[in-house]
């Protein structure tokens, strides 16, 4: 029997997190490793079960209490629950109210949610590949969003036009059946209805029944100078459309960022470094640095620049995203180029220079 992970260790969170850092970062995992989003993949369930039972426990002040003391030995018999070996509907069952505040509706079949309002349409999730020169400049993005949509011929319903869905008699229209462990009392989704609380005697042609087509559009993303690489850009009402009388859901737009061969990225700061000469680094002078929107930073240099040397030039980095109008800095790192060769003409000319400075320490 393999040990159980440490449940702080599971949601990436410290033994100090609150209420509110517990619930933000389960709220990340199962975004990421729900079923809908990953049907067929069991790692994914698994990591799903995982982050669910951590929640479960760390969002339970007495339990979370216990868990500190004594650990996971400290749960067996305190109602904590082991969902290794729980079906995952039985888990979505009772999470149920949690993930329809988290995703208003991920995903899945029906026409109404368990208060009988309709439901709102599916939240989708999408990435975005930037290069450092759309990050300095802002760009605008056409992205595919594909995802479950109402069924047009059926309205959403599964019935077949001039029949209505009735009641399911296996759940009494509740969508769900219990069934008891031990002492725990679980609540399971209908089989003869998967949740919906409804009985389709004629299902619709279009959707077979569900209530729900897919469907794939485009949007057009804005993405604002400055973002960095991990960000979730979200755009209220850009997911897939509801039923009728109910929001649209949401478009969450993950961004990666390309890494760039010739900068260092430290937040809005950029790092470059650049080869000057022996000449310009002994005596001074300026040069030209080409940024990654192809605007053109110079930089002046001191007589006596030493190899390794940092030059900043403030407000030419990237914009920053948490402060509108402002940069950070460029900072250039200088490297002295030494010539390999040397003709007989430039190695005397530099023993005299050696000599000169050296009777001039």
């Amino acid at each position: 029997m393999t040990s159980k992970r440490d449940y702080y260790e599971v949601l990436s969170v410290s033994r100090e997190a609150n209420g509110d850092e517990i619930r933000k970062a389960y709220r990340q995992n199962a975004l990421k490793f729900h079923p809908d989003r990953n049907p067929g993949d069991k790692a994914a369930e698994e990591k799903f079960k995982e982050a669910t039972e951590a929640f479960s426990v760390l969002s339970d002040d007495n339990k979370r209490s216990m868990y500190d003391r004594f650990g996971h030995a400290g749960l067996s018999g305190s109602g904590g629950v082991d969902f290794s070996n729980v079906g995952i509907g039985d888990i979505l069952s009772q999470f149920q109210d949690l993930f329809s505040d988290f995703f208003g509706g991920f995903g899945g079949f029906g026409g109404s949610s368990r208060s009988g309002r309709p439901e709102r349409g599916q939240h989708v999730q999408v990435d975005v590949m930037l290069t450092l020169e759309d990050v300095m400049t802002g760009i605008k993005r056409e992205v595919d969003v594909t995802g479950a949509a109402p069924c047009d011929a059926c309205g959403g319903s599964g019935a077949a036009a001039g029949t209505t869905p009735q009641r399911c008699s296996a759940c009494g229209g509740s969508g769900q059946t219990a069934s008891q462990r031990g002492f725990i009392v679980f609540a399971s989704t209908c089989s003869q209805c998967r949740g919906t609380g409804k009985s389709i005697g004629t299902p619709c042609q279009s959707c077979k029944g569900h209530g729900q087509v897919e469907r794939r559009r485009k949007v057009i993303v804005n993405v604002p100078a400055g973002v960095d690489n991990g960000i979730q850009l979200r755009l209220s009402g850009q997911g897939m459309p509801g039923h009728p009388g109910a929001p649209a859901g949401d478009l969450y737009v993950q961004i990666h960022v390309k890494e760039d061969p010739r900068y260092e990225r430290e937040g809005s700061d950029l790092i470059v470094h650049e080869a000057v000469s022996f000449l310009t680094a002994a005596l001074g002078g300026k040069f030209d640095v080409r940024l990654p929107d192809n605007s053109v930073a110079t930089v002046h240099l001191d007589s006596g620049t030493q190899p390794g040397s940092l030059v900043t030039l403030r407000g030419r980095g990237l914009p920053r995203l948490d402060r509108s109008g402002m940069r950070g800095d460029l900072h250039v790192v200088v490297n002295v180029v030494v010539p390999k060769k040397l003709s007989r003409k430039a190695k005397k000319l530099l023993e005299e220079f050696e000599q000169e400075c050296s009777g001039n320490a």
